[in-house]
């Protein structure tokens, strides 16, 4: 009985994100349609509706409920099945010598942008987001760190916006000064995978150039996808530590291992070990992926639904100039890692 009560409690708000969600992916297909590009995904065309909806309608009490589900507990299983996206086989294709060089990008990358973002004024969550969605993959690495540095929405929503404009621009620029430098494809398309943020965005600023562009780019990206896990563990272990250290202060006890590091971390790297050592079926990565995406893309809803547009709007300046330094910056690393090393 509790359980039918409960879905009844989540059903109104789960289904409004549905309706959102049916609404992005709409978005998503009529852009694509006219343009013949997708710029724009439909995650953030959801966290744009959501927090269009609830700017314009507010939000019925009936709906929190449903939305606050959608927004954490959707959002922590798609982070769960992300993890079966990426596998370790990658280190093999390109060698350990540019691993390292990655590693070490986008380590100076993650603490430059941080670092910049506080010197602006940005609060400590959201500028540790804007800095990893800079420096990993953009959307899908702010989404996946959110919930492990417990970010508020409005800084999450705030760090998408801004980080999905930037990566317009540079998958539209890049193209372009390729071709105006005549740069070699092979050297052009590991500086695309260092600096782009998502994969599909990878190739739509490598394609225009070459297909060895295409190949150097996305398997970089890869890489850069892989420390996703590091940092996802670094920080959860970072935050559980603070965690542990305030329950001593007011408890004196210490909290257990699921409260230092939470489920999902734990279902990310098992998802990774079972994709690494072929554990997963090759048939089922399509479903998973999609799944993956659909979660991802309703929780995004969720969280629109949770943000107060002024909010997101008082630090947009701050947030812009902070993801603009830091692409510079990692673009600035990168051409010096490929001029150093002769990559």
């Amino acid at each position: 009985m509790r359980i039918w009560q409960y879905i009844q409690s989540v059903l109104p708000g789960f289904l409004l994100c549905g309706l959102i969600t049916i609404l992005a992916y709409g978005a998503e297909w009529l852009e694509v349609q006219l343009t013949g590009h997708c710029f724009m995904d439909a995650l953030v065309f959801s966290i744009i509706l959501g927090t269009a909806v609830h700017s314009i309608l507010g939000m019925n009490p009936v709906f929190r409920k449903g939305v606050n589900f959608s927004a954490k507990y959707l959002l922590e299983l798609a982070i769960v099945l992300l993890g079966a996206s990426v596998s370790l086989t990658i280190i093999q294709t390109l060698g350990p010598l540019l691993l390292l060089v990655v590693i070490i990008i986008v380590a100076l990358a993650i603490t430059a942008s941080y670092t910049i973002g506080r010197l602006l004024g940005l609060p400590e969550k959201q500028a540790m987001l804007v800095a990893c969605g800079n420096s990993i993959c953009g959307n899908s690495a702010i989404v996946a760190i959110a919930p492990v540095i417990d970010a508020d929405s409005e800084d999450i929503a705030s760090a998408i916006a801004f980080s999905a404009t930037l990566g317009i621009i540079v998958v539209l620029a890049l193209p372009a000064f390729a071709n105006s430098f005549a740069i070699d494809p092979h050297r052009f398309g590991i500086f695309a995978g260092m600096t782009v943020y998502a994969v599909p965005q990878v190739l739509a600023a490598t394609a225009p150039v070459s297909t060895i562009s295409v190949h150097f780019g996305t398997l970089v990206k890869l890489m850069r996808v892989l420390m996703l896990g590091p940092v996802i563990l670094i920080l959860g272990v970072r935050a559980g530590r603070k965690a542990e250290i305030e329950a001593e202060k007011s408890t004196g006890k210490s909290l257990r291992l699921n409260q230092l590091v939470p489920w999902f971390i734990i279902g990310f790297f098992l998802m990774i070990a079972l994709q690494s050592v072929g554990a997963i079926p090759e048939a089922a990565m399509p479903p998973i992926k999609s799944a993956t995406t659909l979660l991802t893309i309703l929780s995004m809803a969720g969280l629109g639904l949770m943000v107060d547009v002024k909010s997101v709007f008082a630090s947009s300046g701050r947030v812009l100039a902070t993801g603009t330094l830091s692409i510079l910056f990692l673009g600035a690393l990168g051409a010096s890692a490929i001029a150093l090393l002769s990559l």
